[in-house]
């Protein structure tokens, strides 16, 4: 708790209010701190104070190849009718191998160059999706290419069987 009320002020504090050392040796001791995510915009540092901090920051940097599924609607517009091939990771927020996987799969994906797309699906927010492709057990990962289920997997790979997987989906 108290980590989090240190961020806290030492986030929302301008750089104008900061001490000279602080100012002259952010960019020495603080290098992630600059490198956070700003969804594309800069906020000036005037107004740090006012906005909320866990609205300015984000763990990682935005990502163009993975998505969250928001509901059956948006599933079918952006999986089943996509032109690309989609790997589809089924997923629980309580799922220890799924938490591992998770970030194997967004790097195997970035580094295909946009030739295929990753669509992310919570079994808990979504247990339709899970009942209609037999998903019995998380991690599950499903490749569609053209609408259609093309290859499948449960469980927890390596970044060279992902590597391999992806391959035969391009």
């Amino acid at each position: 708790m108290a980590h989090r009320i240190l961020l806290r002020r030492f986030a929302s504090m301008t750089l104008r209010e900061a001490p000279r050392s602080l100012q002259s040796q952010s960019s020495a001791y603080f290098p992630a701190l600059n490198s956070l995510c700003w969804h594309g915009i800069k906020p000036s540092f005037h107004h740090l104070a006012s906005v909320t901090v866990a609205r300015r920051f984000c763990a990682s940097p935005t990502n163009e190849v993975s998505f969250n599924i928001q509901n059956q609607a948006d599933f079918t517009e952006r999986v089943i009718k996509s032109t690309k091939p989609v790997l589809v990771d089924f997923h629980a927020s309580w799922c220890g191998p799924c938490r591992m996987l998770g970030p194997r799969l967004e790097k195997a994906v970035a580094q295909q160059k946009g030739k295929v797309v990753m669509a992310k699906v919570d079994i808990d927010d979504h247990t339709d999706l899970a009942l209609e492709y037999k998903v019995a057990a998380v991690p599950t990962v499903i490749a569609i290419k053209d609408g259609n289920v093309v290859d499948q997997f449960t469980g927890v790979k390596c970044e060279d069987d992902l590597e391999v997987f992806i391959k035969k989906l391009i």
